[in-house]
């Protein structure tokens, strides 16, 4: 019983289950006994991340032969594994999670791994598809997001019971990242652009390989095009350089690039002169990165108030954040137009604005009533940080603005830190703590 209810968790994509049955015992390198595909193939097949890396974390075997298994295609360098399967399949989390370390792969495996991915990435997905799977019929096309974070989205391609996405030029990228096959900065750059979107996968894989390996000459690449008269390169050296000053929690470090500049002097004169809003939005997100205590803070904080009436949401919600430092009644200026952000038409600037609000340290005259009126804000999150920002600063309203986000789910951002704070309050820990 147990190897069936493991085989029907992988094919409804329940990852927890997957793992409690595994833990109890259950085959990792199980086939499926309706087509004799392994457990792990049907992961990949499915785009299911989570159940791939529970069989993986239990011992299932990416470089595992397949031959005579149905759904692959062993003609492609590389031979039919699940690892070759992920790198047909398009998505280079997906490859990713499956490539072993690769002392693991000696050199004709790697070079046979680029090269399947290398194939796909010039090949007509459509048309491979119907070589692969012999069928006739329209091909289905659909845009779907990556599970379960979402912050990517690709194209899918489907007929005859094989799905594909078009992420293959991510998958050969990160394939080279993993390997340290250096790459040209314009080469890079041009894969990023068959795929215009910020959003689209491929754009995201390079513009973190590149942030992960940016030295002098890549950085001077990507610097010379902030003057580029295309939006999309200025677009991709926005997102590079910002992605290498905010660092994602160390994991592009500052040491990794040869060169050493501060955000604002990277972008401060950039910030001044864009125009184009999804770059603007960019530019200034780099910018709020390093502004709070340096020398130019004053700067970039006449740039944000310049920008907090622009038209485009995405600029006024980067503004907020240029403004975040020193939220106090001393710099009454910046406090005013963050109040005034709260007050946005969109939700998203509403958001960013009320995140901040919660972190201001000293005196904010009518802090409390801008938070509590948020209390009814269509976004969740927005109401979530209101109700902290309440309970921090000892207003009583916070208790009612708790109550009606409940329930809290106590091991998740930003209920955690709603929790928390009511505990604080409700303990006597915050000034004002205790009223009626």
């Amino acid at each position: 019983m147990g190897a069936v209810e493991l085989v029907a968790a992988v094919r409804r994509g329940d990852a927890d289950a997957v793992r409690e049955l595994l833990d109890d015992g259950g085959d990792p390198e199980r086939c499926d006994p309706a087509d004799g595909v392994p457990l792990l193939c049907l992961a990949v097949a499915a785009y299911d991340e989570p159940v791939a890396e529970a069989l993986l974390d239990a011992g299932a075997d990416p470089l595992r032969p397949l031959d005579g298994v149905p759904g692959g295609d062993p003609g492609l360098p590389g031979g039919d594994t699940a690892l070759t399967r992920a790198v047909d399949g398009g998505s280079s989390t997906m490859t990713g999670r499956l490539l072993p370390e690769p002392v693991l792969l000696d050199a004709d495996a790697r070079a046979a791994l680029l090269a399947r991915a290398r194939y796909w990435a010039e090949a007509d997905i459509e048309a491979e598809l119907r070589r692969s799977t012999g069928a006739d019929g329209p091909v289905e096309r659909r845009r779907v997001w990556e599970e379960p974070l979402r912050t990517s989205w690709y194209e899918s391609f489907s007929l005859g019971g094989r799905t594909v996405w078009d992420g293959h030029l991510g998958v050969l990228t990160v394939l080279e990242d993993r390997f340290r096959t250096p790459v040209p900065f314009d080469e890079l750059l041009a894969r990023a652009l068959t795929r215009p979107d910020r959003d689209h996968g491929v754009w995201t894989d390079v513009v973190i390989r590149l942030a992960d390996w940016l030295g002098a000459e890549d950085w001077a690449a990507a610097e010379a095009l902030r003057d580029h008269p295309d939006r999309l390169r200025r677009l991709f050296a926005a997102d590079v350089l910002r992605c290498l000053v905010i660092g994602f929690g160390g994991m592009f470090p500052r040491s990794s690039t040869v060169v050493e500049k501060e955000a604002s002097e990277v972008f401060l004169p950039w910030a001044r002169e864009e125009r184009d809003p999804e770059v603007l939005a960019q530019v200034l997100s780099g910018l709020s990165e390093e502004s709070g205590g340096s020398d130019r803070s004053d700067e970039v904080d006449a740039v944000g108030l310049s920008y907090v009436g622009h038209p485009d949401p995405r600029v006024r919600r980067e503004a907020v954040e240029t403004l975040r430092y020193e939220l106090t009644a001393t710099h009454r200026h910046k406090l005013d137009a963050v109040y005034a952000l709260a007050r946005d038409p969109d939700p998203a600037v509403r958001e960013r604005a009320a995140y901040w609000l919660t972190h201001c340290r000293g005196e904010a005259p009518g802090l409390t009533d801008v938070l509590a009126g948020l209390g009814d804000d269509e976004l969740r999150q927005t109401r979530v940080h209101a109700a902290r920002g309440l309970a921090l600063r000892g207003d009583p309203r916070c208790a009612e603005a708790a109550r009606r986000l409940r329930p809290l789910d106590a091991e998740r951002w930003p209920d955690a830190d709603l929790v928390d704070a009511m505990w604080r309050y409700e303990r006597g820990e915050v000034k004002g703590s205790g009223r009626a």
